[in-house]
């Protein structure tokens, strides 16, 4: 038996996507466990480059049950497309399976979401306007409404009518916009409800039996460590926990049914959305990393902030994950570079600091201390073992391994499933 949870590392983007697919091959049930449509994973396979928002990248297997945990949000109408999509391309989805007890998205999420977003100003957190945060926060009071209430429309009208006649309070009150409508809305969402009755399971029934079996299980997570609202930079983070121990509730397991907990890091960093980043590179060389590498939000196509690898966040992820190996990706963006840097610690009011302040006020005043390095200036896109990478490049990558704290199972060379050297792979 082993269950398998990637996480991102950094702040989300760093080719998790890749990396589910490429482990997705050996696994019996992908699991999606966190966040909504605001994440993007990014998978080119066999059948072309999709880019995904719910549905796990284990998808492409076809031998992999694949699960939307009841840890994610979902909104119907973005599920439906992406199935829909999936389909015109000769990919199975009769496979996939809804958690029953997964949050949905409403109108009045999307809407409010884009509402509170205006009315901070100069103070935006930078979100994706899907509705995301307003869909946890109800969740968290109460006033949510899961997939499976799409079941008994009878129930499900007199928790929507209860629940809109609060948000068009705060819509009409306090946004001055006009109300939604009581039997818009549920028309809308019955028909969801139809269109997604196949696909909706006691999920967490399946995961428990799959691992009773000995199944090989692999949980997948979205955005980053650093957007955890409790240890990320806070207020500037997601809703949903992205970390290892966000896996166990997000997907219906226990924490001692993970065996292995995998971070992946890019091999520089980048972050979108507002928010302090203290390697970013506000140059030419950030300029340059960002062309190269093609850095635009998947979900939203804004272009990502990027900058150099931060080894003292990296350091802070692996002790909040608890990683028993990570994956370098993106190694080759950085082949054509003659110095590299690492920040190997802060510089706060004066003095030297090697720990991830929890304030916002302390991280926005850290200033990177960098520890540089020679580059390899070769390819690296068409090499798969390791030793055969350029010698610089294995000191780039031992280097970073000792900053983690953490070894290196896999490095990523390139955007395909095949451009991977495997060097601790998952058996």
């Amino acid at each position: 038996m082993s269950v398998v949870t990637v996480v991102g590392a950094q702040w989300g983007d760093e080719g998790k996507g890749k990396i589910v697919d490429l482990l997705a091959q050996k696994a019996k049930i992908a699991v999606r466990f966190s966040g909504g449509d605001n994440a993007g994973h990014t998978v080119i396979n066999q059948y072309g480059e999709f880019k995904l928002h719910l549905i796990p990248s284990g998808i492409f297997s076809p031998n992999v049950i694949c699960v939307i945990g009841n840890g994610v949000v979902i909104n119907p109408a973005v599920l439906l497309d992406e199935i829909n999509q999936l389909k015109q391309r000769k990919v199975d989805v009769s496979r996939l399976f809804i958690s029953d007890r997964a949050h949905l998205i409403m109108p009045y999420h999307t809407l409010l979401d884009g509402l509170e977003e205006e009315s901070r100003a100069g103070q935006a957190i930078g979100t994706t306007r899907k509705g995301i945060g307003p869909a946890f926060a109800d969740k968290t009071a109460r006033l949510g409404i899961r997939v499976g209430d799409l079941l008994d429309k009878e129930a499900f009208k007199e928790r929507l009518r209860h629940i809109l006649e609060y948000k068009n309070i705060i819509l009409q009150k306090v946004y001055e916009v006009k109300p939604l409508l009581l039997e818009e809305v549920y028309n809308q969402y019955c028909q969801y409800g139809d269109q997604l009755n196949p696909y909706i399971r006691e999920t967490n029934l399946m995961l428990t039996e799959a691992v009773e079996r000995g199944d090989q299980v692999l949980l997948e997570g979205a955005q980053g460590a650093l957007l955890d609202p409790d240890f990320g930079t806070y207020p500037y983070t997601t809703s949903s926990s992205p970390l290892v121990g966000g896996s166990c509730l997000g997907a219906g397991l226990g924490p001692t049914k993970i065996n292995r907990a995998i971070g992946v890091f890019k091999a520089y960093c980048t972050r979108v959305g507002g928010g302090p980043f203290p390697t970013e590179l506000k140059d030419s060389m950030g300029e340059m990393i960002r062309e190269r590498a093609h850095e635009y939000g998947a979900t939203t196509g804004r272009p990502r902030r990027c900058g150099w690898f931060d080894a003292v966040a990296a350091h802070f992820s692996t002790q909040i994950n608890g990683f028993t190996g990570v994956v370098i990706t993106r190694l080759d963006i950085l082949d054509t570079l003659p110095e590299l840097k690492i920040c190997v610690g802060y510089e706060l009011n004066g003095k030297i600091i090697n720990y991830f302040p929890s304030r916002i006020a302390d991280l926005e005043k850290c200033k990177p201390v960098y520890e540089e390095m020679p580059g390899w200036l070769a390819p690296t896109s068409d090499i798969r073992d390791y030793e055969q990478l350029p010698v610089k490049a294995r000191e780039y990558l031992n280097k970073l391994s000792e900053l983690i704290c953490s070894p290196i199972d896999y490095v990523s060379v390139g955007a395909e499933r095949n451009q991977t050297i495997e060097i601790n792979p998952v058996a």
